[in-house]
């Protein structure tokens, strides 16, 4: 049978890709990244798929309509035959006409329990220290599927991390990693296994009770 194949689109250091990788070889996830995308040709996450023999590419660096854009992604996403597709740290919005190939195809982790801090303008850093600010005691991180909003998408995981209010926005960026870790591989074993059902917009398990 053929494996799933994904594509892994980051931004910067590529941990969450690495995350992903020892699941793969683990057999977690009975799957193969098939190439990983980076919007910055300088991201450190390029040399973790270098190392493992993983097809490295990056997206243009200079201004281009949304349409040229969509082009050069589903161009790379084609080329690769990928049916899966993982945004990891990467910080840049999906155009829609590659959200509609790929509907309910493109995962993405995000470092807070959506709908808290998310949205436009929180990424990255930003959402560590807007928690900081409002001495926030819950956090967490989100997977969930790609739509045309921004973090609108339906939610696949949830897992939150306490905080004593006392934490840099440094040291909490680390405490969600850690979950990001955990549940974006555990996502992707769900999608894979095909185990998990769209009901109205809410993503279930199957085999868990439907309320």
């Amino acid at each position: 049978m053929r494996r799933v194949r994904i594509a892994v689109m980051i931004s910067g250091g590529g941990s969450n890709l690495q995350a992903l990788m020892d699941a793969i070889d683990s057999g977690q996830i009975p799957a193969e990244i098939a190439l990983v995308i980076s919007s910055d040709k300088k991201a450190y996450g390029l040399d973790r798929a270098k190392k493992r023999g993983i097809p490295v590419d990056c997206l243009p660096e200079k201004e281009m309509s949304e349409d040229l854009l969509s082009e050069e992604i589903l161009r790379r996403l084609h080329a690769f035959s990928i049916d899966l597709v993982l945004l990891a740290g990467y910080l840049k919005k999906i155009p829609e006409k590659v959200v509609k190939v790929y509907e309910e195809g493109i995962i993405n982790v995000h470092p807070s329990l959506i709908p808290a801090f998310s949205g436009k303008g929180f990424y990255g850093e930003k959402v560590h220290r807007a928690v900081h600010e409002r001495g926030v005691k819950i956090t967490g991180a989100t997977v969930h599927f790609v739509n045309e909003g921004m973090d609108e998408g339906p939610i696949i995981l949830q897992e939150s991390v306490s905080l004593t209010g006392l934490e840099t926005p440094e040291e909490i960026g680390k405490k969600v990693l850690e979950v990001e870790h955990r549940i974006l591989p555990k996502a992707v074993e769900l999608f894979v296994k095909n185990k998990l059902k769209n009901q109205q917009g809410r993503i279930l398990v199957k085999g868990d009770e439907v309320r």
